[in-house]
């Protein structure tokens, strides 16, 4: 059992409960009873939760191995709690039954409820020997003998000896990443949302499934917390348990009347009238408590809404996670950092001197956002991603400054063909919160052609675009292409870009003339575009990879590309806006 610092058993964390599966194996596996079903099942339940968080940051494998490899045994366990607990929902409704209610009237007012009121009170004089709880229990009995058979062959193909490697690795990968770290953040704003989008949903049409996707959305959402976020778990999660708990027994009842609808345990009209209603008041009460605390301008919603990211800071550190991801893949990211450096400095200047345009057309639309997202003020930060629909000027940049940061992740497939594996990784990747997928489709596209074969508008990869979003694509991965070509040697020999004749002087963005900032100069329509590079070697394998890489920036600008060393009276220190870069 791992151990705190101050000498006490440790209860949090992945060490902790991976080696807890280990040990509620054993003890499951004795008679499968009810309550070492439940503690093994939450254990795993915890290991897979804390995978599933951290697959959206490191990519390594032994994640997914990890998780997958205990579902079969996580599903077949959840088979056989759910016989459980329906039987467990018996024995207390049939106490219920037999406890009188001191809200029923002392005398029914018409014959109708006579009848009803004489067969309750015979319902709940029977008690236990009540025909239909006797004849579920007895088809309930049945099931789970055969469902603990099923069972105890799911715990003997469960890999223990492989789990124990992991359970020494995984915990090592996940202390890379500080609990409470803001990456952490954004992914539980990513569940909250999900979750909050169910809720509406099932507020909306009230539905068994509804109840039962939405109580997922929350146990999502509460495992996140628990398993990464100290601070918010210990204010939370009273509440996020509860309202889990809530919603859970919903589900049970829900589970429980059609078991006992299908099973045909009902020997007359009276009697199914009977349980109905029971079930229906219980179920009934769990959800008002539940609407009663999670619906208003109080509701428990905006409170763990509070803690979260707000506004520019969920796509900035949407842009953080994916620099985790890049790096756990790249085996040189400091060259990918260079690479998207330089880019974004070529692209200012390009459009700065108005040869790039970003105002084009919608390709992709924006995700819908429901009323209640706008209200927590979601909306804003998607539209801002997204370009309200077109890919602005900072939508553009940024799909550009991804793209750079993420072009190499396929070398973590080997080096041939890794511009084809990077597209593939990025569209396996998903979209964060913050950004729109249509932006992140176009910077894997952009990564795909940043070497190898010149793209072309008929490529298959293009063809199915707009030719304003073509155009578009095109000049972002010319930027990228003849970027990664000014690192070639991987030395970060070339410090900094500018476009030597479109400037009148050294410091045009702070002088000023007749009161008016002075803009750089517009190129003539078939003048050369000389860019001039700090660090720049003409006879040197850099010079040689960009006289190559230069002619897709030609084609797409119309106009010859000369790459020179930066004159002495340019060399001037320019400090970098991390700010700027992450718009």
């Amino acid at each position: 059992m791992p151990q705190a610092k101050n000498g006490k058993t440790k209860t949090t964390g992945l060490r902790y409960w991976m080696a807890r599966v280990l040990e509620e194996c054993d003890h499951v596996s004795a008679d499968f009873s009810a309550d070492p079903v439940h503690d093994l099942r939450v254990a795993l339940r915890r290991c897979r939760s804390m995978a599933d968080g951290m697959m959206a940051v490191d990519p390594d494998r032994d994640w997914k191995g990890m998780k997958k490899a205990g579902k079969r045994l996580f599903q077949r366990l959840g088979n056989l709690r759910d016989v459980q607990i329906m039987m467990e929902w018996i024995e207390k409704l049939t106490d219920v039954a037999r406890t009188p209610s001191p809200a029923l009237p002392p005398e029914p007012q018409n014959p109708a409820d006579t009848t009803e009121a004489a067969h309750s009170t015979e319902f709940a004089a029977k008690g236990q020997h009540d025909p239909v709880s006797h004849a579920l229990l007895e088809i309930l009995r049945a099931r789970e003998a055969e469902q603990k058979h099923e069972a105890r062959a799911s715990l003997s193909e469960f890999d223990r000896k492989q789990w124990r490697q992991w359970s020494r690795s995984l915990p090592l990968r996940a202390a890379r990443i500080r609990p409470g770290s803001p990456v952490f953040k954004h992914l539980a704003l990513e569940r909250w949302t999900a979750a909050r989008e169910l809720h509406t949903r099932a507020l909306r049409n009230r539905s068994q499934v509804a109840f039962h996707t939405l109580r997922i959305g929350i146990k999502r959402f509460r495992y996140i917390v628990e398993n990464f976020l100290p601070d918010e778990h210990k204010a939370w999660s009273n509440d996020l348990k509860h309202m889990q708990d809530l919603l859970g027994e919903v589900h049970d009842l829900d589970v429980l009347w059609s078991t006992a609808l299908s099973c045909r345990v009902f020997p007359e009209e009276a009697s199914r009238r009977i349980w109905h209603e029971r079930i229906v008041k219980e179920r009934t009460k769990r959800i008002e408590e539940y609407r009663q605390r999670m619906v208003g301008p109080d509701s428990l919603w905006n409170v763990w809404r509070s803690g979260l990211p707000q506004g520019k800071q969920i796509q900035e550190i949407a842009t953080r996670r994916m620099k985790l991801w890049a790096k756990a893949l790249d085996p040189d990211f400091a060259h990918s950092e260079r690479v998207a450096r330089l880019a974004l400095e070529l692209y200012d200047a390009l459009e700065s001197i108005g040869l790039l345009n970003t105002k084009v057309s919608p390709v992709f639309r924006a995700p819908h956002v429901s009323p209640p997202l706008r209200d927590m003020g979601l909306s804003n930060v998607i539209n801002a991603a997204s370009g309200n629909g077109n890919p602005s000027r900072n939508s553009a940049r940024a799909c550009l400054y991804l793209a750079a940061l993420l072009h190499d992740v396929g070398k973590s497939k080997g080096n041939k063909g890794h511009h084809k594996e990077s597209l593939e990784l990025i569209k396996a990747h998903g979209t964060p919160l913050g950004w729109e997928p249509g932006n992140m489709a176009r910077a894997a596209l952009v990564a795909r052609f940043h070497c190898g074969a010149l793209p072309t508008r008929s490529h298959k990869a293009l063809s199915d675009l707009m030719p304003e979003e073509q155009k578009l694509t095109l000049q972002l991965a010319a930027i990228l292409r003849l970027a990664n070509a000014l690192d070639f040697a991987h030395d970060g020999h070339i410090r900094r870009i500018e476009i030597e004749n479109a400037i009148t002087q050294p410091n045009h963005r702070s002088r000023r003339t007749n009161g008016f900032l002075r803009k750089p100069a517009r190129l003539a329509p078939h003048e050369a575009l000389i860019i001039a590079a700090e660090g720049f070697a003409p006879n040197s394998s850099t010079a040689q990879s960009v006289a190559a890489e230069r002619y897709l920036l030609e084609t797409v600008l119309r106009r010859p590309v000369m790459i020179k060393a930066m004159k002495p009276s340019l060399l001037r220190n320019i400090p970098i806006q991390p700010g700027k870069i992450a718009s």
